[in-house]
């Protein structure tokens, strides 16, 4: 089975783990994890490769988990994923596991990317609103894209909502294309 298929498995082992309550902060610490294996292309060949010793990944592990400040139990959990060869999907492996523990929490989180920055007044009406469309408090992850238009184009799980200019006018398009 491929690790990013099997994702979910170790994503639900990690909350297991952690528990609900403590899930936030070992999220983070993977997250920084994972950041530090996409930017240093030496440190992720040491974790995935297999011509490095288990005892040389984990000496790497420790090493920059004393750096980064990382638990013992991340550098643990970190280091049976490269024992079993998934390190490679962490960061699948962090997405799945903050959806568990924003599924647990009756949360969701939401993004939403506009053309401009939004105002305090714009974002408390626009979590009302996906509070009242989805059931659930929802968190606001905010891109920028200069590419819409105007509007809002906003992805809650994977359901999108579009009030872009430029969806609009799509619609339009498709609708006059039609008859």
């Amino acid at each position: 089975m491929k690790p990013v298929k099997e994702a979910k498995k170790y994503a639900k082992t990690l909350m297991s783990i952690v528990g609900i309550e403590d899930a936030p902060k070992a999220l983070a610490e993977l997250s920084v994890l994972d950041e530090l294996m996409s930017k240093s292309r030496e440190f992720r060949t040491l974790l995935v490769s297999p011509g490095f010793s288990q005892a040389d990944k984990e000496n790497g592990l420790k090493q920059a988990a004393a750096r980064l400040g990382l638990s013992e139990k991340m550098v643990n959990f970190a280091a049976h994923l490269t024992e079993i060869r998934v390190i490679a999907a962490l960061s699948e492996i962090i997405k799945r596991a903050t959806a568990i523990y924003l599924e647990k929490k009756k949360r969701a989180k939401a993004v939403v990317m506009t053309p401009v920055e939004v105002g305090k007044e714009y974002e408390e009406r626009l979590k009302s609103s996906l509070k009242k469309l989805i059931d659930r408090d929802v968190d606001l992850e905010y891109v920028l894209d200069p590419s819409l238009l105007g509007g809002v184009l906003v992805k809650v799980g994977s359901t999108m909502y579009d009030s872009s200019i430029k969806g609009q006018l799509r619609l339009l398009k498709d609708e006059l294309i039609k008859g």
